[in-house]
Formats: structure tokens, sequence, C-alpha cells
């Protein structure tokens, strides 16, 4: 197979949370992974790994806590999801900038400084090709009940490279949940829990304990959960997992900033931009540099648990991560598509739920006021349109009276998802707040909408999808390459 035909192949098994008209919620079923990975050979067995999961930030504390590792010198493998562009992306292991002659892959270290980069095309066709093989055995011989699906023939993809490599250690991201998740095949060495709001309740469950007990699915009894405190129903039902384990919890909090007074550890990026996170922790009783590219205050907490990881990984697994490596691989760190800014004027982030929406309102909060704003906003029509709208569009209100919002814009537009919301159903949430809002047929279109109405030094916020942001992105970066 060659990488198109396994793309599109991959492609054509659909997206797993979408549900047709009358038709049945896929079900999802730990066993099956399981089945697969012995077909394959148990790759997962082979890399100790780092398992998170929540519902915010697990992404960020992932491509973090690789960052740190791959700092350390080791050669560590990042699996995430969703991709923004390509399925490459979710995929990612460290390798040697130095050519192979200069070092040797059998002694940690000896390959000096490695880099994080995404899987080859080829790489991905061969062992997709590969997993595919597998699921079509299980099938004809009746060990499945149904073909795996992308989610999980993309996350054997990645124990397959992991293996190969061979990497000394991967940060797995989970995808969904927790409990049932392809990822929850693996032992984890550590277990880290991001922020749990509500999400995914079709799936996962109507209340937050009934959701963080979902994403406690990945505790193990003797190794240690790395975690921060929050909503109180999240806590409790996080330590009762815990405690019925025999769990030891690592507290993260004691690695977030202090104190923040008159802009003390930030650094303005510069006029309509969001400041830098720039501060310094205590740890094990030396000052750590924090530099993070990822903006926004809530990226503090996923610092917080990435450091807290790696000084687990430290000092309970053997790994040597020095304060220096922790520090040198947050200010590394690459995250695409979460308050990221693509010159000129666009800012994008992948805010999908009512937690998320809160989150960049936040940080919007942090820039300048008199900045025009024009929101680009589309979404998923299983998600909470009504409470996103309410948290975000009063923020572009034109009609406000505010002198400062007069020249906002509110542009809704279509994605390419067989669960994205209707444009009618965007505008009829705009309407509902009394928020001018304008429409577009595509989103090609509304992006050039948004690029025209915009006044010169303001920003455009693209929001309200995963999707959506990719889309937009994958635009951006081609009209750049076309103009190179």
């Amino acid at each position: 197979m060659t990488y198109a035909e396994a793309v599109d192949h991959l492609y054509a098994l659909g997206p797993e949370l979408a549900v047709t008209a009358g038709g049945p919620k896929r079900k999802f079923d730990l066993s099956h992974m399981v089945a697969l990975c012995k077909e394959l050979g148990d790759p997962q067995k082979a890399v100790p790994a780092v398992l998170i999961a929540g519902t915010n930030g697990k992404g960020s504390t992932a491509a973090t806590l690789a960052a740190i590792l791959t700092a350390a010198g080791y050669r560590t493998g990042l699996y995430t999801s969703p991709h923004l562009v390509r399925p490459n992306e979710r995929i990612q292991m460290g390798h040697a900038i130095l050519p192979g002659e200069y070092g040797s892959a059998t002694v940690h270290g000896a390959d000096g400084a490695f880099a994080l980069t995404e899987i080859a095309d080829d790489d991905f066709a061969r062992l997709y090709t590969e997993v595919d093989g597998a699921c079509e055995r299980l099938l004809a011989r009746e060990e499945l009940p149904v073909l795996p699906s992308f989610f999980e023939r993309v996350t054997a993809i990645a124990f397959l490279y992991f293996a190969e490599g061979p990497a000394e250690i991967a940060v797995l991201e989970v995808g969904l949940g927790g409990r049932l998740d392809a990822t929850n095949v693996v032992m984890p060495l550590v277990s880290v829990i991001t922020d749990i709001a509500l999400d995914h309740q079709e799936w996962l469950g109507t209340t937050l304990g009934e959701i963080a007990r979902e994403k406690c699915g990945i505790l193990r009894a003797g190794v240690p959960l790395v975690t921060l405190s929050q909503h109180p129903e999240a806590n409790q039902a996080i330590g009762e997992a815990a405690a019925a384990l025999g769990v030891e919890g690592v507290n993260a909090g004691e690695y977030l900033p202090q104190a923040r007074r008159n802009g003390d550890g930030y650094e303005d990026r510069g006029r309509g931009l969001l400041p830098r996170n720039r501060y310094t922790v205590q740890v094990e009783g030396a000052g750590l540099a924090v530099d993070s590219p990822l903006s926004g205050a809530h990226q503090q907490r996923n610092v917080a648990l990435a450091i807290a990881a790696a000084v687990t990984l430290r000092n309970r697994c053997g790994y040597n991560i020095a304060n220096d490596a922790i520090s040198l691989g947050i200010s590394a760190t690459r995250w695409a598509g979460r308050l990221e800014w693509m010159a000129p004027n666009l800012l994008l982030d992948v805010a999908h739920n009512p937690a998320g929406a809160w989150t960049l309102r936040a940080a919007l909060g942090e820039m300048d006021a008199a900045t025009p704003r024009t929101l680009l906003f589309s979404c998923l029509k299983d998600k909470d349109l009504e409470e996103m709208s309410r948290i975000l569009f009063p923020l572009f209100d034109s009609s406000s009276g505010e002198a400062a919002r007069a020249q906002d814009h509110v542009v809704l537009a279509p994605i390419s998802n067989a669960r994205a919301a209707a444009v009618g159903d965007l505008l009829a949430a705009a309407q509902a707040l009394g928020v001018p809002a304008h429409a577009a047929p595509h989103l090609a279109g509304a992006l050039a909408q948004a690029r025209r109405i915009t006044p010169e030094g303001g920003v455009i916020v693209v929001t309200g999808s995963v999707y959506l942001v990719g889309e937009v992105r994958e635009m951006v970066l081609a009209g750049e390459l076309a103009h190179a």
C-alpha cells in the first residue's frame, strides 16, 4: 500500500464518534485492541510508557513531557490525537540531529541530541499495511466481531513504530476517556490526569465524577499518579479510584508559579499578542527556569504536570533527567493550534468544549482590549454550541456599545466533518444572543471574508473545533508554500 492508499483506506473507516441518524453508537471494547496487539506481537510491551488522560490539556502536557525527555537525551516516542492536517502528526519520535555514523543507538545518549519528528510517509504506509493485514486475519478467524477502528489502527502503528525505533520511552495521550481507550493496553511507568471537564457526555457520563472515573481507568496498582487539584467532584472520584488501587498520588501543584504581580513572570510579545509564560519554580531545592512558548495562563498547569512527571520518572524509574533538561525541554516544546499565532493576524486555538472556551476567553483577556477582533467559529453538532456561544460570542459583539468592540465581527463557517454543526444552527446561536454575525458557504470564503473585514492591526481568532483549526492551518500553510 502506498502512503496515499493507506490514508484513503484509513479515512474510509469513518470517524469513530460519528453517529448516523437513527444508527447505534460505536461500542468500545478494549479486548479488540488487546487482540490486535497480540496479532502484531505485542509491540506495546516493548517500550516503557507514560499514559496521560484528561479532558483538556493532555496534549499540551504530553508534548511538553516528550520535549523534556528528548532534551534529556532519550529517544522518545510521542503519540497524540487528533491531528490537525495529516495523520503523521499523531506519531512522533526523537531522531538524532547528528548523522548516524557519529553515534550508536545501543547506548543511551551516544547519538547526541535528539529532535522529535513525525513518522515518515513510507513508514506510515508500511506499518499501516501490516496493521491492516492483522485486522483482516482477526476478522477472518472470527476473533473480532468487527474490523478495528481508525484510532485503534493508528495506535497500533504507533506501538510498532516505537518498538522498531527503538524508543527508550513513549508518552501516550489517551484519546477518549481512559478505561476503554486503545492506549490503555500498556502498563505505564507513570499515569497523569489533567483537568477534567464536561465533554463527550454521551460516551463517558453526564457528571464530572462519572467522567473522572472513566479517566481513572488508566491507573494501575503501584504506579504513581501525577495530577493537580481541580473541581471537588473530580478530585473525589480520582481520590477514591487511587485509594482503591493503593496508588500514590504526586501533586504537581508545587510546580505552579507562586505569585503573579503586575505581570511579573510574563513577557509581552507585542501589540495584539498574548504574553509568554516565563517564571521560576523550585524543583527539589533548586530554581528551575520555565520559559514556555505555549501561551495562556492555563498552560502553567500543563507545564507543572510535565515537570512533576519528569521528576517522578527521575526519582522512581531511574531516568537521568536533569533540571537543565527539564528547562530546555519546556522551552523547546512545539504544539500547534493551541493559542498559536500565525502571522500576520491569525490566532488559532482548538477550544472545542465549554471548558476550553472559558480558557480561551481568559487568554483573550490578556490581550490589548483596544485591538479589533474577528471571531471565525465553527463546531461539531455534538458539542454544547449554546454554552460555547454564550462564552465567546459576546466578546466580539460590535453592537454592545463598547467603543473597543465597534470594529469586531463574528464569521461562521462549515467544516468538512460528518459531525459538523450546520451553519444555520451557528447563526441561530448568534441571533439568540443578539450578536451580529456573518455566515459563509465554505471555509475558504469565511477566511477570506475575515481577512477582508478585520482592520489593520486586528486579530482573527479561529476556534470552536480541532477540525476548523486544522483546515484553516492547512489553508494558510498551503498559501505560504504557494508563494514561497
